[in-house]
């Protein structure tokens, strides 16, 4: 969504709209009182038949509004009702796909040589420039999957990364999936180097980057499918710089250095 304020005419409420989407493989009927929120969906609309149908009402707004005064704190000015509907269909829908094995990630995925990979970290440490870094590097062999909020899917004992219609503020994201091979929890340094992470180590690291890891009734099902993640893909350490070296460092790193092998470290 590209305004949060309430300034867009063109947001104005009217009749309430329908659209079916495909969000990691599960089918979802959504009900949308705002063209803008149709039509963003609209790149994932599908023929299937729906499993559940989300539709936003006063009390999910409000959750809403206390995620954002969490994070942000208080607005200097009230919120577009648009984009409040926006966050609250995200935020209903990652709830509710817990139950198909959907984890929703805060991250940068891109897939590489047809295998997906995220780049995860605190809003504001480089997650996007390093995915830029890696499709500068690796020209057609990278595609972006999603740049803000990709979802994964768990099933016998695979992980699969899906794009989603939320990619932050440069809007990347394909209505595609590939297997998931690792998460990369990424940080600043001066020097670019990449190692592996223990499952205790990349364990809470995962859950401050996934929705609804903390609190409330989905607690145990995402600690379920976190465990089932720590299991299913290769977690590594990505200290780099704002060079695009660290594209290459990272991708040699974790080809050389396998989940295990906890004293080695690739570095340039």
């Amino acid at each position: 969504m590209q305004s949060t304020h309430q300034t867009n005419a063109e947001s104005q409420r009217k009749e309430t709209m329908a659209i079916t989407v495909e969000i990691a493989g599960v089918a979802a009927r959504i009900l949308c009182r705002y063209r803008e929120n149709f039509e963003f969906l609209l790149p994932y609309a599908t023929t299937k038949e729906a499993q559940f149908t989300v539709e936003v009402g006063e009390a999910d707004v409000e959750f809403s509004k206390e995620l954002l005064k969490r994070s942000f704190g208080e607005p200097r000015q009230p919120y577009n009702d648009c984009f409040l509907e926006n966050l609250s269909i995200q935020n209903m829908l990652s709830r509710k796909l817990l139950d198909d094995g959907v984890l929703q990630i805060h991250g940068s995925a891109l897939c590489m040589d047809g295998e997906g990979y995220i780049f995860t970290a605190p809003s504001g440490t480089g997650k996007s420039t390093h995915a830029r870094f890696w499709r500068e590097t690796f020209g057609e062999r990278v595609w972006m999957i999603n740049d803000d909020k990709p979802m994964v899917r768990l099933a016998d004992g695979k992980a699969t990364v899906y794009g989603t219609p939320w990619a932050g503020k440069h809007r990347l994201n394909t209505n595609a999936s590939a297997p998931l091979k690792a998460i990369v929890w990424l940080t600043r340094d001066t020097e670019n180097h990449i190692a592996p992470m223990a499952k205790a180590d990349a364990f809470p690291v995962l859950m401050g980057q996934t929705a609804w890891a903390r609190t409330g009734p989905q607690k145990p099902q995402t600690m379920r499918l976190l465990k089932e993640l720590l299991d299913a893909a290769a977690f590594y350490h990505l200290g780099c710089n704002l060079d695009p070296e660290a594209a290459r460092i990272a991708w040699q790193g974790m080809q050389s250095v396998r989940p295990g092998s906890q004293t080695k470290t690739c570095r340039e």
